[in-house]
């Protein structure tokens, strides 16, 4: 119901929004840019995207059916099923959907976005198997969405490629604060959706993963900040995230063999649906980034900017981060228009810049919660989010909170 009205509200407001342009500043070009707006996300979402994606899912789907069969699925869940059986408690111990959603993490925490949208495609399928109510999403949906969403990244390769691109002196210097950054927000995710689920988070099992990834992730920083030079950092990211991707595909080939699967053939069954999966996300993608593009071609995100910088002025507060807040107000509707805004703000502050670093770091804090809600739920025909959405504005949020106040410590 709450996506019902947010979908509406972006028309709505962003319709007002371009009547107020029109009446008091006289911009008769303003309804012309939402209307070309429109067209243009609806083709982008089905020729960029979803068509796009269907080579993708094709791919992935197929490696994984093979990965299923070689028992590599099944391992991963029996190794993390003491954690997840304790935040995922509707699903069974060793379930397929643990292992799914383990590699759409791990493609995650590496930075490999198209990897990752598969494994969450087939981790949301395979979750939707055991919700007893197909049109609305179920507690493990909506914990494993937040998570998603929360956008944990460890190895930001394409914001350190876009700075490098760029001119920036140290392109790695955000890689320790985007760390920070994103695992806030997935703690902020983790902490929010259990609130409202009544789990445990005192369960001692919890509290030892959660301390033992935050001290790998501690470990992590203290490897690549005191042995590592600025430029390893970067090579040592590219070749990892990529030298284990291709291991994995390496291993459920290698595992499949082992049991006398037939590989191909396990592929081909698997990559079926990845066709199928695209063509059905088609509508849901056009209706949200549509709905998206109407909001910022309307010019709604430059009037919060506005609001904000005066408000945070009225208050005496520093005002200094706020041209960087574009790329945190839209990084949960658009990717792309994200990393559209963190450019402009490293070409038109310098890569070095407070500005520029710091919209880097909204970048890489958190991940495209709307867009993320219409492709994952709508995969698998889900219409009621219920709370799904507000916990993943929560995540973004803290997200924000944490890329500013850490920004102030690192380059301020």
């Amino acid at each position: 119901m709450s996506l019902n009205y947010i979908w509406s509200g972006f028309f709505l407001v962003g319709f007002a929004a371009a009547i107020l342009q029109w009446l008091f500043t006289g911009d008769t070009e303003i309804f012309k840019r939402v209307i070309d707006g429109t067209f243009d996300s609806a083709k982008s979402a089905v020729m960029e995207i979803a068509l796009p994606l269907a080579g993708i899912m094709t791919l992935w789907l197929g490696l994984m059916n093979v990965g299923e069969k070689a028992g590599a699925i099944g391992w991963l869940a029996k190794i993390i099923s003491p954690f997840f059986s304790r935040i995922f408690p509707e699903v069974p111990k060793d379930h397929p959907a643990t292992g799914h959603m383990v590699m759409n993490f791990s493609a995650n925490l590496l930075g490999l976005d198209n990897a990752a949208t598969p494994f969450g495609l087939k981790a949301m399928e395979s979750l939707q198997t055991l919700n007893p109510n197909k049109d609305t999403a179920s507690n493990a949906q909506i914990m494993f969405l937040v998570l998603h969403t929360s956008g944990l990244t460890l190895i930001p390769l394409a914001i350190m490629a876009q700075r490098a691109i760029l001119g920036a002196a140290d392109p790695s210097d955000i890689f320790i604060p985007c760390i920070i950054a994103t695992y806030v927000a997935t703690m902020v995710g983790i902490i929010a959706v259990s609130i409202r689920q009544r789990i445990n988070l005192f369960d001692k099992v919890v509290l030892g993963w959660l301390g033992g990834m935050t001290a790998a992730i501690g470990g992590l920083i203290y490897y690549f900040t005191q042995f590592l030079s600025r430029t390893e950092i970067e090579v040592v990211s590219k070749v990892a995230s990529n030298l284990i991707l291709i291991a994995i595909i390496a291993a459920f080939l290698l595992g499949a063999l082992r049991k006398k699967v037939n590989v191909y053939d396990a592929f081909i069954e698997g990559a079926k649906g990845g066709i199928q999966t695209s063509l059905t996300v088609i509508p849901y993608l056009v209706g949200m980034l549509v709905a998206i593009s109407v909001i910022r071609n309307a010019g709604v995100l430059g009037m919060i900017m506005d609001g904000a910088t005066w408000m945070l002025t009225k208050l005496g507060l520093a005002t200094d981060f706020v041209p960087s807040l574009p790329t945190a107000l839209m990084r949960p509707f658009s990717g792309s228009g994200s990393r559209a805004l963190m450019i402009d703000a490293m070409k038109t502050y310098g890569p070095d810049s407070f500005v520029g670093r710091l919209a880097c770091m909204f970048q890489g804090s958190a991940d495209t919660t709307f867009y993320i809600v219409a492709l994952y739920f709508g995969s698998v025909g889900i219409r009621k989010t219920r709370y799904a959405i507000s916990c993943g504005l929560i995540a973004d949020f803290a997200g924000v909170l944490a890329a500013i106040a850490v920004a102030y410590v690192f380059f301020g």
